[in-house]
């Protein structure tokens, strides 16, 4: 069992690495699911070599029951569509606005945890949830718009919460037997096809994309997916996805510190207080992370 520093010094290095998301959507500057695919192509042929030359991870994905494939399968499809959705949003509305409602998935996965996980949160935890929340909300208060285009995109980019919570809970329950790297690579496979599979219905192509998109895909793939993403699918043997969707409230601070390193942006004093926010509702919820009942044979979380 991991120790609980070691457990979110690495939840917190997946988040930084995952706030590079947003830029790199922005540099790519390609269509959503070609973008998308890309992203989970290149991270999938990252993996390949450990799982080619371990035969422990190639005899896990043989030993798949038919319904553990089939909820494979399903984990590629809600992180398709997810991020087809929210690479979209970012289409119609601002990168801020966007992050901050995607980040809002704590709200879907404390539902799913209380009724599929028999999580309970102590009053504090949620207290310091919905202090996370609002500071993320002051953070992106001036960038939202009220205009029907950017509105649309704010839908999307919520639908895309509720999909990225549904693609832990997946692994949240896959994860108890089967070891990360088969896993992501089930997911990622698996949606990479089905964005494979989208992208030519659009007919948009696969290749016909300036130096600048494919270092792009490239970083999406190698930072913000096997350094972010696949982070937290390893976490998910030992951490709940409530505790992952709270932690990844963070990448809305990871953005404003890149924006500011790397886009010369300066740091208002409303985002310093966003950011304060964050950091107190993390440490309140994190303090006292979600308790499982052990009546449920289906949960897969072990105590921190």
């Amino acid at each position: 069992m991991k120790s609980r520093l070691f457990l979110y010094s690495a939840l917190f290095f997946g988040v930084f690495s995952l706030s590079t998301s947003a830029i790199f959507v922005k540099l790519a500057n390609a269509p959503s699911c070609i973008t998308a695919f890309y992203r989970l192509f290149f991270a999938a042929l990252l993996l390949l070599p450990a799982f080619l030359f371990s035969k422990k991870n190639r005899q896990a994905l043989l030993d798949l029951s038919p319904k553990q494939w089939g909820w494979g399968l399903l984990s590629g499809l809600f992180l398709a569509v997810h991020y087809v959705l929210w690479f979209e949003s970012l289409r119609y509305t601002s990168v801020a606005s966007s992050t901050v409602i995607v980040t809002l998935q704590p709200l879907f996965s404390l539902a799913g945890g209380y009724f599929l996980f028999k999580e309970r949160l102590s009053q504090r935890a949620i207290a310091g949830c919905l202090i996370a929340i609002i500071g993320c909300i002051i953070i992106g208060w001036e960038d939202f718009q009220i205009s029907g285009t950017a509105l649309f995109g704010d839908l999307l980019a919520f639908l895309a919460a509720g999909l990225i919570t549904a693609y832990f809970f997946t692994g949240q329950f896959l994860r108890k037997n089967l070891s990360v790297i088969p896993f992501s690579l089930l997911g990622y496979v698996s949606s990479a096809l089905f964005l494979a599979s989208y992208a030519v219905t659009q007919q948009v192509s696969f290749v016909d994309y300036p130096l600048p998109a494919w270092g792009a895909f490239i970083g999406l793939a190698l930072i913000a997916t096997i350094l972010g993403q696949l982070i937290f699918n390893w976490l998910l043997k030992w951490v709940s996805t409530t505790v992952i969707s709270m932690a990844i409230l963070g990448e809305v601070i990871g953005n404003c510190i890149l924006a500011y390193f790397i886009l010369n942006e300066t740091i208002s004093l409303q985002q310093q207080i966003g950011i304060g926010t964050i950091l107190t509702g993390l440490a309140l919820f994190l303090r006292q992370p979600p308790k499982h009942s052990r009546l449920d044979n289906k949960s897969v979380i072990k105590k921190l």
